[in-house]
């Protein structure tokens, strides 16, 4: 075949329900394996017990029982404790991996920060630190001027002289 041929959508989808197939025997030989597995561990470690005798040797096996039993419990939480230890290992190591890589930084957002609170994040708690910059300024006596009374004049004067001149320019 030419590698500019493609093929058909028949042709592919025979192929993938073949596939399909292949897949779900796989599957169902997997679940008998299993199944059989399973049946042959309960006959190798579970026999049938028997119940033919009287009160005291069904005592004997109910505590044979009870002590398997306590058995497989501390088996199953030593087991636990082992996937727990290496769950947390697993996100440590995770954890490693990301600082490796370099975090990224996220995306600044504005806070609102009086000089204050900004100077002590920056200083850190133990300093006291004060913004009031007035305080740190030198107290200056002000001295009351005279202003000469000359200068200012009185503005209703001003206003007479003024309409004096406009009479002066209509009549002309």
């Amino acid at each position: 075949m030419s590698e500019g041929k493609r093929m058909t959508s028949s042709r592919r989808h025979h192929l993938k329900s073949l596939m399909l197939q292949i897949a779900a025997n796989w599957l169902e030989q997997e679940a008998a394996e299993i199944v059989t597995a399973k049946e042959a561990y309960m006959a190798e470690h579970c026999p049938t017990p028997d119940l033919s005798g009287d009160q005291a040797a069904l005592m004997e096996i109910c505590k044979k029982l009870h002590s398997v039993l306590e058995k497989l419990d501390e088996d199953r939480y030593d087991a636990e404790a082992k996937v727990d230890k290496t769950d947390k290992e697993i996100s440590e190591l995770k954890l490693k991996v990301v600082e490796l890589a370099g975090v990224k930084k996220p995306a600044l957002k504005k806070v609102r920060l009086s000089a204050d609170a900004m100077l002590q994040a920056l200083l850190g708690g133990k300093h006291k630190v004060n913004m009031d910059l007035r305080a740190n300024l030198k107290q200056v006596k002000k001295e009351v001027k005279e202003e000469s009374t000359e200068a200012v004049g009185d503005w209703r004067k001003n206003i007479e002289d003024k309409a004096d001149r406009k009479k002066m320019f209509e009549t002309s």
